[in-house]
């Protein structure tokens, strides 16, 4: 195959990553400042592809998913949320999120908000609906249990209504969500966010916009070299 070819092809990015994990909002903020950072550093290469792949942090919550405060009190103990969360907040306010979980009223089962997301890739707006949902979730406390109210976010995110409102009640698109969430686990992924460059380099965790920028670039190493390790 012609190199030339091949230099053309946009770098691709496989993000792995559930709407109520406040570090996978994070991770996507110092993604998209790597993102910019990317562009200055080969400003002739093409766009690279992001997209985004789910993952549950809670698969067995019912649908209907529990309270907030009866969640924080099982998994935290007698903490409040401003104990839990105080060092993401911080963290989020220097990448312009401000966190409001005190507006979260229930912890939802995310597997609807994922059906969602995966359909608007089909649809060319993935980045604007899980931005949508996770700000709908994180800043608005919006219930996200609620089909009225997740539709509702997708549709001014730019997915269409009743396309959205006919896939969350379809069994198969459900089961995708349940079978990509396993072939995470299965390649490995135990804790979101997950960013995975080129298929060829992975980075765990909410790193640094640097960090990230270094493994796109590994990434891009010739196939018949192996991939360099990030600086």
């Amino acid at each position: 195959m012609d190199t030339d070819t091949d230099a053309t092809e946009p770098l691709t990015i496989e993000v792995v990553s559930d709407v109520v994990c406040p570090w996978c909002y994070i991770g996507k903020r110092r993604l998209e400042a790597a993102l910019e950072l990317y562009a200055k550093a080969k400003p002739d290469a093409p766009a690279p592809k992001v997209s985004f792949h789910p993952f549950q942090l809670n698969p067995d919550l019912p649908p209907e998913g529990m309270l907030r405060a009866d969640y924080v009190a099982r998994k935290w103990g007698g903490r409040s949320s401003a104990e839990v969360y105080a060092r993401v907040s911080g963290v989020g306010k220097g990448v312009g999120i401000d966190f409001e979980f005190d507006r979260i009223v229930r912890q939802p089962n995310t597997k609807p908000a994922h059906v969602l997301i995966m359909l608007a890739a089909e649809q060319g707006v993935q980045p604007a609906v899980k931005e949508a949902m996770m700000r709908a979730y994180f800043i608005d406390g919006r219930d996200l249990t609620d089909i009225d109210t997740l539709v509702e976010v997708a549709e001014r995110a730019g997915l269409d209504p009743k396309r959205a409102r006919a896939h969350l009640a379809d069994p198969d698109a459900l089961r995708a969500i349940d079978g990509a969430d396993l072939q995470a686990r299965r390649i490995g992924v135990e804790g979101v966010p997950f960013f995975i460059f080129n298929r060829r380099y992975a980075v765990s965790g909410a790193q640094e916009a640097q960090t990230l920028l270094d493994a796109m670039i590994a990434s891009e190493a010739p196939a018949d070299e192996p991939p360099a390790q990030p600086a």
